[in-house]
């Protein structure tokens, strides 16, 4: 994970945008360099966040200067991730940089999230959009059961059930998480994902060197955005020895 500094009109914003850019590439470079096979470059500083059309259009322009610029210094797949709920916003993003995929985290069923009620799955719009951009070739991976997010509504519906969901309405892949950022996911939840999916599974949080071998017995691929900062803290900056521990789990796990 590239974790973009707070952007402009954003409560934590304390940098300009050629900062931003600058601290992304520096960020994007040490994981290349510790042997990473992808990146997501996501604006979790901008927390508190709003929703969907709520967000401001200062926010889908940095991060694309963002993500063009991490493109530039990285070989492998970029995706984009604009929080809160900005698919469309992070899809144009990625369309225009040449990005390969985003995050979505709630591409189906209603979710009830720290920055209120997310009302409206997204994949039928999100879909929509996509095609009318000409953006097929920009994967869309989704959350089932997003973290930060209480499930009580849809507490009925299984993770195989919302597997079938996401894969009926047109997912390309499923991430499972734990409940918050840098929680482990439920090995359970892992495996059923794994039984259940035709698509690829990823899991989303809580990924150290310890789990990756296990992890990897059952998802296609981890998303790390906690262990590789210093000390272990999202918000830090990459810890070179940190995200090599991650890389070498990982070459081992093979």
């Amino acid at each position: 994970m590239v974790h973009v500094g707070a952007t402009p009109g954003t409560p934590r914003s304390e940098k300009s945008v050629g900062e931003l850019v600058d601290d992304a590439v520096v960020e994007a470079r040490k994981l290349a360099q510790a042997g990473f096979d992808g990146l997501i470059v996501e604006n979790m500083h901008d927390a508190p966040y709003v929703h969907g059309d709520q967000l401001g259009p200062e926010q889908t322009a940095v991060m694309t200067i963002v993500a063009s610029a991490v493109r530039e210094t990285f070989e492998g797949p970029v995706g984009v991730q604009i929080l809160s709920g900005g698919n469309c916003h992070a899809l144009a993003s990625a369309y225009a940089t040449g990005s390969s995929f985003i995050r979505c985290e709630n591409f189906v069923f209603s979710h009830i999230a720290d920055e209120g009620l997310l009302a409206e799955a997204e994949a039928g719009s999100l879909l929509r959009y996509r095609r009318s951009i000409g953006a097929e070739n920009v994967a869309i991976l989704t959350d089932i059961k997003k973290k930060h997010a209480s499930h009580a509504v849809t507490a009925d519906i299984s993770i195989r059930d919302a597997i079938e969901a996401a894969e009926f309405f047109g997912t390309d892949g499923v991430i499972i998480t734990g409940t918050a950022t840098g929680q482990p996911a439920s090995i359970d939840d892992l495996k059923e994902a794994r039984r259940s999916a035709s698509v690829p599974v990823l899991v989303g949080s809580g990924v150290t060197p310890d789990s990756v071998k296990q992890l990897l017995d059952h998802a296609h691929a981890l998303i790390v955005g906690s262990f590789i900062k210093t000390d272990g803290k999202w918000y830090q900056p990459v810890d070179p020895d940190r995200a090599e521990q991650i890389v070498r789990a990982r070459d081992g796990a093979g």
